[in-house]
């Protein structure tokens, strides 16, 4: 099964979710065709995340977004009702992962220069879910400004809200190589 009709399958599962916005090129649409339980529909992305989200943005009739990255296979539908309902409660929440590594910064020749407490540090996954009208205001100020977002949280940060951050009820990696393919199968047998 290809992971992004893996990762729409757990959307359309979900309770809270009443339509699906897919930003994709027309190639990997391709291999979502078929019928759905949901209204779904397919928009071309943009040059980065932003202008894809930006886009997607302008399909979407809810009051809510939900922001997921395809390459997410593993989210489940319960981990996507929870953050849509603290969403609703505090207008913006995430998926995250707690940090349980010791983590370390180098100095600029690659040597160990201190420790960083990891309490209170995150992971950042998706779905992140916001009132729409903050994700929009969000995302105006970050092309005022001309930066580059690598997730929603970051552009909510940019405007002054606060995301609450909902740990992972499970594995929610992200596959970005042919190893993290590998672990995802793993974790699905």
């Amino acid at each position: 099964m290809p992971v992004l009709r893996r990762t729409l399958a757990a959307f359309l599962a979900a309770e809270s979710i009443a339509e699906v916005v897919v930003v994709c090129p027309e190639d990997r649409w391709q291999l979502l065709a078929g019928n759905f339980p949901k209204p779904v529909r397919r928009v071309a992305g943009g040059e980065n995340r932003q202008d894809s989200v930006a886009a997607g943005l302008t399909e979407i009739s809810s009051a809510y977004v939900a922001v997921h990255d395809g390459a997410r296979p593993l989210i489940s539908p319960a981990d996507i009702d929870r953050c849509v309902a603290a969403a609703t409660e505090h207008r913006a929440a995430a998926l995250a992962r707690r940090v349980t590594e010791t983590l370390k910064r180098a100095d600029a020749d690659d040597f160990n220069a201190e420790a960083i407490p990891r309490e209170q540090l995150w992971f950042m996954e998706t779905p992140q879910v916001f009132e729409k009208p903050l994700l929009m205001k969000a995302y105006a100020e970050v092309k005022a400004w001309g930066l580059a977002m690598t997730d929603e949280v970051s552009a909510l940060e940019l405007i002054g809200v606060r995301v609450k951050f909902l740990e992972s009820s499970r594995p929610n990696l992200k596959i970005t190589t042919p190893a993290d393919l590998a672990l995802a199968e793993a974790l699905l047998r």
